[in-house]
């Protein structure tokens, strides 16, 4: 018989294969370490439980000697489209007692046990005068009933072999203020009180990116943090796992800023000096002049944030020309147009036809990326000038290049207000014009044809 420990980690893996088919990333095994930031946003986003990168390592590698907190395996078990992690261990301990016939009724969340099954469990017997059960039919159940109670058992020793969650959530205290107006650094001052909540640790966490998360303590009422990059930002204090409080930190700029960042974690922005020529482009001139090392394997970002936000995400059109001049001989040079938004990231990924595999999108809720989604509409060529189109309608999602419709999507939960605008890519943008209007064709921002 196997040890509880092994069936245990056994159970872990296979959730985290549903979670990983769930959230469109590659099996467990091919992750890298993008995919696995990703599976962390996933969680935080569906839950708001916060499992750090290196927690999921872990968990993928088997690396555990101890059961995993119920709040991490509820965590990963709602994810995958569970209702907690008891309903995965009852729908996996029934598939595998079930007759192979069966099994395809009891597989993954999209049906619960029994759903499919004949209520009686009787099958007719042609050889016998009435009819009766298999041999097999009832051991076949109270096999599945015992496992279902032992399943209980299991979860309820779990539950009282861990700490509680944090308690007394509603008596902590969260604000910020900024001390350097809309500058880029800039200088927050976050004023927090946890002294009256339970938990084992307490974080604030600047924004989605879990790097710039800093340790905060009872009884210390101040944390002063730096904001290097622009934009809406939702600053999070985090009581153990769970996040209880949260707070719109918005630094606009209201002017392009062009920036660039070395693709590897704990980066910080290098800002880049421009000379408006009235194009939005930068030059490998004024790159070197700005002391930025084009060895490196930088991504290359050119934003917009208003002071104002007013306009919603779920109705807009952005039209705009662009182009990529790649650097280093970059095999797929890679564009990303952003429509930021307060809540979820409105964008989509263009690179080579022939490199769309590694795009990704995001519309809403609904993230999909290009290894297990089709999304090689989006491919064109960005070394040429490409016409793009990038409208939102009531949620629904078209997406247009050099006037052929190539990509519709749709998404079900609002994004919130359109908080900026942007366009990120591995080479050196060049934008010709940009056009952002609501869907009554307000503007929400326009820049034509070389104009200054």
């Amino acid at each position: 018989m196997q040890s509880n420990s092994h069936n245990e980690h056994k159970l872990v893996k296979i959730c985290l294969a549903e979670l990983c088919t769930t959230a469109g990333l590659p099996g467990p095994e091919d992750l890298i370490q993008r995919d696995m930031i990703a599976l962390c946003d996933t969680i935080e986003s569906n839950t708001g439980v916060i499992i750090s990168l290196s927690t999921i390592k872990r968990l993928l590698n088997g690396q555990f000697a101890r059961i995993p907190q119920i709040a991490t395996l509820n965590a990963i078990a709602l994810s995958s489209g569970y209702k907690d992690w008891r309903d995965f261990t009852q729908a996996k301990a029934l598939l595998e007692h079930a007759r192979p016939e069966d099994k395809q009724n009891l597989d993954g969340p999209e049906q619960r046990p029994g759903s499919q099954q004949n209520p009686t469990g009787l099958e007719q017997n042609p050889g016998s005068p009435q009819p009766g059960p298999k041999p097999y039919s009832i051991p076949r159940f109270l096999i599945a009933g015992a496992v279902i109670i032992l399943a209980l058992l299991g979860t309820l020793a779990i539950l009282m072999s861990h700490k509680p969650g944090p308690a007394n959530i509603d008596k902590a205290y969260f604000s910020a203020t900024k001390t350097t107006g809309n500058d880029i650094p800039n200088t927050v001052i976050f004023k927090y009180n946890v002294d009256s909540v339970s938990a084992d640790s307490f974080f604030i966490q600047q924004s989605w990116d879990r790097n710039r998360r800093v340790q905060v303590y009872k009884h210390n009422y101040t944390l002063t943090d730096i904001y290097y990059e622009p934009g809406y930002h939702t600053a999070k204090l985090i009581a153990g796992d769970k996040i209880i409080r949260t707070l719109p930190v918005s630094i606009p700029t209201d002017r392009w800023l062009f920036y660039t960042i070395e693709n590897k974690p704990g980066s910080r922005p290098k800002y880049i000096t421009h000379r408006d020529t009235g194009m939005l482009k930068l030059s490998t001139d004024e790159l070197l002049a700005n002391n930025i090392n084009l060895q490196n394997d930088n991504v290359y970002c050119n934003t917009w944030f208003p002071s104002d936000i007013d306009y919603s995400s779920d109705n807009f059109t952005l039209k705009c020309r662009v182009r990529i001049k790649p650097v280093n001989n970059e095999s797929c040079p890679l564009l990303m147009c952003e429509v930021y938004c307060q809540k979820y990231f409105m964008y989509f990924k263009s690179t080579l036809k022939g490199c769309t595999g590694m795009l990704t999108a995001q519309f809403g809720e609904n993230e999909l990326n290009g290894r297990t989604n089709d999304l090689s509409g989006l491919g064109a060529d960005l070394r040429e000038w490409q016409d793009m189109e990038f409208t939102v309608r009531d949620k629904k999602v078209s997406i247009v290049i050099n006037g052929k419709h190539t990509y519709s999507n749709a998404y079900t939960q609002s994004a919130g207000l359109i908080t900026g605008l942007g366009f990120i890519s591995n080479g050196i943008s060049e934008v010709q014009f940009v056009d952002l209007k609501t869907a009554d064709g307000r503007i929400i921002y326009s820049r034509e044809k070389n104009s200054h």
